[in-house]
C-alpha cells in the first residue's frame, strides 16, 4: 500500500510552492490535480501519471465520492500518490472529505501546507490583514454550499470580525453586498478584489461594499478572493495605486 499526499499547491505562481510539496512531487508516481494548478508546477512531476480532477465554480466537475475512491485505489498500486490542490488543502479544498475516506480505508496520508488565497492577496496589495490597533480579528468564510449543504451563516463570521477574507465569491457580489449591507455592514467598508493573485494576469480592483457587484463585473474568470476591512482603508492610503488600468481590464475581458 502506498502513501496518498495532499499538497497545496499555492495561489498560482509555481515558485511559491514550498520546498516540500516539490519534493514530493518529483516523487510522484500518480498525481490528481486541480483545475487551477500551474502547468509549471506539474512539470515538477515528471514520472508521474497526471489526472485532472479539479472543480470550477459553476461547471461540470468531478464528483468527491470518485476522487476519493480513485485515491484509495492509486495507493494500492503506486507508492507516491499526490493530490494536488490549489491554495492549501486545509482551507475550502475539502481535504477532510478525502482524509476521512482515506482513514476509514487504512491508507497512510501527509498533508503538505500551501500558500492559501488570502495571504497571497495581502502580499499582492503589499499590506498586512492585521493591523495593532486597527485588526486583530481576521476570518477566512465563502457562501458558497454545495447541493445538499445546510446553510451557512457566513456573513455573522464577518460582521464580527475586523477584517473578511471572502473565497469564490465574484460570482455571488450582488447577494455578498446585500446580506452584509442589509445586516448592517457600512456600505463604504473599504474592499478590494483580487484576481489570479501572484500570477502576470492578476487583476487587483478597489471600492467599498457597495461598488462589489460593480468590481465583479469588471474581473475576469479568474480565481477571485474579496478583501474586507478598515485595514485596507490604511493599507491603500500607504500605497493607493493597486488598480490595473481600466483598459487592461477591457482587454482581459475582450
Amino acid at each position: 500500500m502506498g502513501k496518498v499526499y495532499l499538497v497545496g499547491a499555492g495561489p498560482g505562481a509555481p515558485d511559491l510552492l514550498t520546498l516540500r510539496a516539490a519534493e514530493i512531487l518529483k516523487r510522484a508516481d500518480i498525481v490528481f490535480h486541480d483545475a487551477l494548478v500551474h502547468r509549471q508546477t506539474l512539470s515538477l512531476a515528471g514520472r508521474a501519471r497526471k489526472i485532472l480532477v479539479g472543480k470550477r465554480s459553476g461547471r461540470r466537475s468531478t464528483a468527491q465520492a470518485f476522487i476519493n475512491k480513485r485515491l484509495i485505489d492509486a495507493a494500492g498500486s503506486c507508492g507516491v500518490v499526490v493530490r494536488l490542490k490549489g491554495g492549501d488543502p486545509t482551507l475550502f479544498g475539502r481535504a477532510q472529505e478525502e482524509v476521512d475516506a482515506l482513514r476509514k480505508a487504512g491508507v497512510d496520508f501527509e498533508i503538505i501546507p500551501g500558500v492559501t488565497a488570502a495571504t497571497a492577496a495581502a502580499a499582492e496589495l503589499g499590506m498586512s490583514l492585521t493591523r495593532r490597533g486597527i485588526a486583530r480579528h481576521v476570518v477566512f468564510v465563502t457562501p458558497r454550499t454545495a447541493e445538499g449543504e445546510r446553510e451557512n451563516d457566513w456573513a455573522a463570521s464577518v460582521l464580527a470580525a475586523d477584517t473578511a477574507v471572502i473565497y469564490m465569491g465574484a460570482g455571488l457580489a450582488e447577494a455578498i453586498s446585500t446580506e452584509l449591507i442589509n445586516r448592517g455592514k457600512p456600505k463604504d467598508t473599504p474592499l478590494v478584489l483580487v484576481e489570479s493573485a501572484t500570477l502576470p494576469e492578476r487583476c487587483v480592483l478597489h471600492g467599498t461594499l457597495a461598488d462589489l457587484p460593480k468590481l465583479a463585473r469588471r474581473s475576469g474568470s479568474g480565481p477571485a478572493t474579496v478583501l474586507l476591512g478598515e485595514v485596507l482603508k490604511a493599507a491603500l492610503a500607504d500605497s493607493p495605486v493597486v488598480s490595473i488600468p481600466e483598459i487592461q481590464a477591457h482587454l482581459r475581458r475582450a
